[in-house]
C-alpha cells in the first residue's frame, strides 16, 4: 500500500510554487496551509494566516519570492517530520485537485511534488473484477473521490443494480484536455490488457470536462492503433462543455464546484488564473463523436422547460444547455447525438449531475 500523502512534501510543493509566483499567491498559499494544519472540530476563527515557523516561512516568501525559494524549501524539508501525515484524506485531495484544476500545467512543468500523476483507481465495487467494465472521468477542479455526492456515486450504483465494474479516473485538470487523452488512452489500454477475466462490455462517463478527456481519449487510440476503442459500448458525457463554456474563467469555477468545500476556499482568489485546461474549456473540443459507439449526452438547466433565452444560456450555471447537448449554430460542428441519446434536467446545477436520483435513472437507462 502506498504511503499517505506527506504534510511535509505537500507545504515544500506549495512553498516552490509561492517562490515561483508573486505574494498574492502565497498569502492564498498560507491560507491553504492553515486549512490543512488546523485540528477539524477547532472552531477557532481562519485569518489566513500562520504561526511559529510557519508563519515566518511565508513571511519570508512574501519578502523575497524568489531569491527565498530555495531555503524555504530547505527550511520545510527539515520541519518536514514534525507535520505528520493525513488520516482519509479528502480535504488534502480536494485542495490538491482543485490547486492542480488551476494551475496544473505550472506544477507539472515545474517538477513540484503538488502535480497530480494520473491513475486508474478501483473502488466501490465489492468482490472480483467482472466483465463490464465503467470508466469514471471527474470534471475540472475535482478528484475521484468527489463522485461521491450528497451519499450517492453514480459508479457505486452501477455496480450495485447493474453489476458494472467501476474503475476511477484521478487526473491532473490544468493540463491540456489533448494531453489528458492521450495519456489516458495509454492507461487504459495497459489497464485491459491485463483484466482477469473476458472483457464484454466497456463504458466511459464523463462528468463536466471529464467527457472533453474521454473523447480526446478515443480520438488518440483510433490514431494509435489500440485496442480498446473497438470494444468501447457507451460513452455518456454528463454536463460536458462540447462547445466550450463561457464561463471558462477560473474564478466562476472554483465558486461553484468547490464553493461548498471549506478547505478550498482560498482558491477563489485565483480568478484570473487560467491553467491550459481552463483556457481548452472555452472552446470545447473540435472533434466527432467516435463511430460505433452510443454516445450520449446529459444537460442541466436551472430554469424550467420552456424557460427564456437567458436561461437557456446560463445553462446548469457553467456550461450552456447547447454545448452540453453538442448543438452548435454551425449544422457541421453539431455533434450528432441521437434524439433518445439527449437528456435535460430542469431545475438543476452543474453538481447536480453527480447525485440527483433522475440523472441517475436516465443513466441507467442508457447503461442498462
Amino acid at each position: 500500500m502506498p504511503d499517505k500523502p506527506s504534510r511535509g512534501a505537500d507545504l515544500r510543493g506549495a512553498a516552490r510554487l509561492a517562490a515561483d509566483a508573486t505574494a498574492g499567491l502565497a498569502d492564498l498559499v498560507e491560507a491553504m496551509h492553515e486549512r490543512i494544519a488546523r485540528l477539524p472540530g477547532s472552531g477557532a476563527a481562519l485569518d489566513g494566516r500562520t504561526g511559529g515557523i510557519s508563519g515566518v516561512v511565508y513571511k519570508t516568501i512574501r519578502g523575497v519570492t524568489r531569491v527565498a525559494g530555495g531555503s524555504v524549501d530547505a527550511l520545510l524539508g527539515l520541519i518536514a517530520p514534525a507535520l505528520g501525515r493525513y488520516g482519509g484524506g479528502a480535504e488534502r485531495d480536494a485542495i490538491v485537485a482543485a490547486l492542480n484544476g488551476v494551475l496544473g500545467d505550472h506544477l507539472a512543468a515545474s517538477g513540484n511534488p503538488l502535480a497530480q500523476a494520473m491513475e486508474l483507481r478501483g473502488r466501490t465495487s465489492p468482490g472480483p473484477a467482472g466483465p463490464h467494465v465503467l470508466v469514471l472521468l471527474h470534471g475540472l477542479c475535482m478528484n475521484d473521490r468527489q463522485w461521491l455526492r450528497n451519499g450517492h456515486d453514480h459508479g457505486a450504483a452501477l455496480a450495485r443494480d447493474l453489476g458494472w465494474t467501476p474503475l476511477y479516473l484521478r487526473y491532473n485538470s490544468g493540463l491540456p484536455i489533448a494531453a489528458n487523452g492521450r495519456e489516458f488512452a495509454q492507461q487504459l489500454e495497459a489497464r485491459l490488457a491485463a483484466w482477469p477475466v473476458p472483457l464484454q462490455r466497456l463504458a466511459i462517463v464523463g462528468h463536466s470536462m471529464g467527457g472533453l478527456v474521454a473523447r480526446s481519449a478515443v480520438d488518440a487510440a483510433v490514431r494509435a492503433g489500440m485496442a480498446w476503442p473497438k470494444q468501447l459500448g457507451d460513452l455518456v458525457c454528463l454536463g460536458t462543455p462540447h462547445h466550450g463554456a463561457p464561463l471558462e474563467r477560473a474564478g466562476h469555477w472554483i465558486d461553484t464546484v468547490l464553493g461548498a468545500t471549506p478547505y478550498a476556499a482560498p482558491f477563489a482568489r485565483l480568478g484570473r488564473i487560467r491553467s491550459a485546461g481552463i483556457t481548452d474549456l472555452r472552446h470545447g473540443l473540435a472533434l466527432p463523436l467516435p463511430e460505433g459507439v452510443r454516445c450520449c449526452a446529459a444537460a442541466a438547466c436551472l430554469g424550467a422547460p420552456g424557460g427564456a433565452l437567458k436561461e437557456k444560456l446560463v445553462g446548469d450555471g457553467l456550461v450552456p444547455l447547447d454545448s452540453a447537448l453538442g448543438r452548435h449554430a454551425d449544422p457541421a460542428r453539431t455533434l450528432a447525438f441521437a434524439p433518445d441519446r439527449q437528456w435535460v434536467g430542469y431545475g438543476m446545477g452543474h453538481l447536480d449531475l453527480l447525485s440527483r436520483a433522475e440523472v441517475y435513472a436516465q443513466l441507467k437507462a442508457w447503461l442498462s
